[in-house]
């Protein structure tokens, strides 16, 4: 209970949230009761290592969107938006993270993540990663990260706390300042 007051608190700009109501017509959002451990899957991160995503995920407070290198419509506001969230994170905090999560295994390689990274000015806080082709279907499923249309993804922001537990889904398109300040609070919290 004292974890959702936390996180309720500073929600005020994104109500939606502290309920747990669908706040868009095909995402669900708010608090994720309880908090669900990522899957065991296998990440390939911009820096070329394969590594199991919870090792990603653990000790680290991480705010994770999804995207593709090669998306042209709503990917590209997604970087500007955690370019945004990376520049309002108090400074020196190695216990936060921005991941970006690319639903494109097959096109999105360590080569084309550190390319996009790169257009958005990512700093060491911010890294990249595709999972593997068969794990696509069942991290998505994970993250309730399906968008009905062309675009297959949400421009949702999802937060998972020290332990690597999804805690928290928000809105589409979130304010970069509310995302940054739901971080920093994120990596305060005790761990249960």
């Amino acid at each position: 209970m004292k974890r959702r007051n936390l996180l309720c608190a500073g929600m005020a700009a994104l109500p939606a949230l502290c309920i747990g109501t669908t706040a868009h017509a095909h995402n669900s959002a708010g608090e994720v009761r309880p908090p669900l451990l990522a899957p065991d899957i296998k990440v390939t991160p911009n820096t070329g290592s394969a590594l199991p995503l919870r090792d990603l995920l653990r000790g680290k407070a991480t705010a994770l969107q999804l995207m593709f290198t090669g998306c042209s419509s709503i990917c590209p506001i997604q970087g500007a938006l955690f370019a945004q969230v990376q520049a309002a994170l108090p400074r020196g905090d190695a216990s936060l993270q921005l991941l970006s999560a690319s639903i494109d295994p097959l096109g999105d390689d360590p080569k084309a993540l550190n390319a996009w990274l790169g257009r958005f000015q990512a700093g060491p806080r911010w890294s990249a990663f595709a999972p593997a082709p068969a794990s696509l279907d069942p991290w998505l499923d994970f993250l309730a990260g399906r968008a009905v249309g062309p675009d297959k993804h949400t421009s949702q922001v999802y937060f998972f706390d020290r332990q690597g537990r999804l805690v928290l889904r928000t809105v589409d398109f979130p304010q970069p300042a509310e995302v940054a300040r739901l971080l920093a609070q994120l990596a305060t919290m005790p761990l249960k």
